[in-house]
């Protein structure tokens, strides 16, 4: 059987409902042509997704701090932990932020910062707390895999007695960053000192079990193999199976940062492919977003056409990487409109026509 032959035959597979295997999915992102995964995704796409609507959703990310002890090598926004050259925002300057963007129509926040082992955790539960109290509207997506890993060991306590904490304060939902490629392999190249894969994996799976619903996402364009690509997809599409509390995944390509992390560039076409792939191999997450911030406006709308439903849009401020993202809600449906589709806002969970899951019935 012809290479070309063995894609389409994988292809027809896929199409009629069969689970694609990690062989067929490595055959694709080697073999398959970019332009037949783009056909069979959008197929698979509309079956579980309304054909003509493309989502969006308004959010705030806060920084709470730039102090870390990961020392990822292709991060520029740390600082070290002592360095004096660092932030720690105070609860007051995070609400003062919140009130930023509800003003600017964005009632979810996106917390997130480095590890810095100098913050207690009554930071992080006090932080929860008074955006909770000020603003009982306000949707908190909060933290990653490595911070509650860190909190964890601050506390002495269980994982899932930290998340069960974190809930109690004001947390909603758990995004699942500091993924970047799944292999003990690329970890160790990538950063070290961060989660191992099955750590993060483990914090995953404890923060869904506790009712948190989180999003995923891959981040390649380094020195990943094809196999590590779709091992990492293999993880999460596992990851799901177990847990069912995946609601969309992402995919990112490192952005040049610091000189001494080694980088790929992702060609346009190998981008398109991979939202293709992760919506034929991750047959079980219904949503495929493709991030403007880092795809850009064009790349970022031929996605749309690859398989991708939504576009994470707009963000409110970035401290991480530069964006060329889309910057407020008209701009966000201006977007999607000259696309091709019908905007429709939602939620972080993912609730339809709701700027946010607070209040909901």
């Amino acid at each position: 059987m012809s290479v070309e032959t063995e894609s389409h035959t994988i292809l027809d597979r896929a199409l009629s409902g069969e689970r694609l295997t990690e062989a067929d999915a490595l055959h694709l992102w080697r073999h398959g042509n970019f332009r037949d995964l783009g056909s069979a995704a959008v197929e698979i796409r509309n079956r579980h997704n309304q054909i003509d609507e493309v989502s969006y959703t308004a959010f705030r990310v806060v920084n709470y701090t730039n102090y870390c002890n990961v020392e990822c090598s292709f991060c520029s926004f740390m600082d070290e932990v002592g360095s004096g050259k660092g932030y720690n925002l105070s609860a007051d300057e995070i609400l003062r932020k919140v009130d930023e963007a509800l003003r600017l129509d964005s009632p979810q926040l996106f917390l997130q910062g480095g590890v810095n082992p100098d913050l207690p955790m009554s930071y992080y539960t006090d932080t929860l707390a008074a955006v909770k109290e000020k603003f009982p509207e306000v949707h908190i997506r909060a933290f990653s895999p490595v911070e509650v890993l860190y909190m964890e060991k601050l506390t002495g306590k269980s994982l899932a007695e930290v998340f069960e904490i974190l809930k109690s304060a004001g947390m909603h939902s758990f995004p699942g960053a500091g993924a970047e490629i799944l292999t003990d392999r690329m970890r160790d190249i990538l950063s070290p000192k961060k989660a191992s894969t099955e750590e993060w994996l483990r914090a995953m799976r404890t923060a869904q079990q506790n009712g948190l619903k989180s999003s995923t996402n891959i981040v390649w364009g380094s020195e990943e193999t094809d196999e590590e690509i779709i091992a990492h997809l293999a993880a999460l599409r596992h990851l799901q199976d177990t847990t069912q509390g995946v609601l969309s995944f992402v995919p990112w390509t490192f952005q040049a940062q610091t000189k001494k992390f080694k980088l790929r560039k992702v060609a346009p076409h190998e981008y398109l492919k991979m939202v293709a792939l992760s919506r034929l191999f991750l047959d079980n997450i219904q949503h495929i977003e493709v991030s403007i911030m880092v795809a850009g406006k064009q790349l970022g709308e031929l996605a749309l056409h690859f398989g991708a439903d939504d576009i994470n849009s707009p963000v409110i401020e970035e401290n991480v990487l530069r964006s060329f993202g889309l910057k407020s809600v008209e701009e966000s449906v201006r977007f999607i409109e000259e696309a091709g589709f019908t905007p429709v806002r939602r939620s972080f969970n993912y609730v339809r026509g709701a700027k946010t899951d607070q209040g909901l019935t």
